[in-house]
C-alpha cells in the first residue's frame, strides 16, 4: 500500500508540472483573444463613426431645404408728418419731418386700417411733438422711435396689427 501511495503521490507531482506548463500557454491565448476583441471593437467604432459622419454630411447636402412660402409684404404710405420738437430752454425752434410707411402682414389689413388713419396720425403728432432733438440722436434713438411708433399704431388700430413702422425720410432742422 505504501507503494501505491508513493505512485499516486508521484503521479500527482507529474500532473502538477504539466498543469503549470499548460496554464502559461492557455493564458496567452486568452490575452490574444481579448486584444483581438478590443481591436475589433475599435475598428467598428471608427467605421461606424465615419459612416455616420459621411451620412450626415453627404446625405444632408443632397436634401433640398423645405421651401417656405413667403408672403409679399404690404406697405401703406402715410402723409408726411411735420412737427416742431420740444425745445427745453433754447430759443431756436427745431422741426422734424418724417415720411412713414406701415408694413402690414396681409392685404386685408389695408381696408381695415384705412378708416382708422386719423387716429394713427393723431398718435404720431402728439408723440412726435414731445420729442427733443437729443431723443433722435444716433441709430439707437431712431430704433426707439420706430418701436414706440409701432406700439402706438398697434394700439390705435387694435384689434388689427401692423408688422413695422418704416422710415422713408427723417429730417431734423
Amino acid at each position: 500500500m505504501a507503494a501505491a501511495k508513493a505512485k499516486q503521490a508521484e503521479a500527482e507531482r507529474d500532473d502538477a508540472p504539466e498543469d503549470e506548463t499548460d496554464e502559461p500557454t492557455a493564458a496567452p491565448k486568452r490575452k490574444f483573444s481579448l486584444k483581438m476583441i478590443i481591436i475589433a471593437a475599435a475598428g467598428l467604432l471608427v467605421l461606424g463613426g465615419g459612416g455616420a459622419a459621411a451620412y450626415l454630411f453627404l446625405g444632408a447636402s443632397h436634401e433640398k431645404p423645405a421651401q417656405t412660402a413667403l408672403k409679399p409684404a404690404i406697405f401703406v404710405d402715410l402723409p408726411d408728418v411735420l412737427v416742431n420738437l420740444s425745445n427745453a430752454g433754447t430759443d431756436r425752434t427745431q422741426y422734424l419731418k418724417v415720411k412713414i410707411v406701415l408694413e402690414l402682414p396681409d392685404p386685408s389689413g389695408v381696408a381695415q386700417i384705412q378708416p382708422l388713419m386719423p387716429r394713427v396720425m393723431d398718435a404720431f403728432q402728439t408723440y412726435l411733438r414731445e420729442l427733443r432733438p437729443t431723443d433722435l440722436d444716433g441709430s439707437a434713438g431712431l430704433y426707439r422711435l420706430k418701436e414706440e411708433l409701432t406700439r402706438r399704431v398697434n394700439a390705435a388700430v387694435a384689434p388689427n396689427r401692423i408688422t413695422a413702422v418704416l422710415f422713408k425720410e427723417i429730417v431734423v432742422q
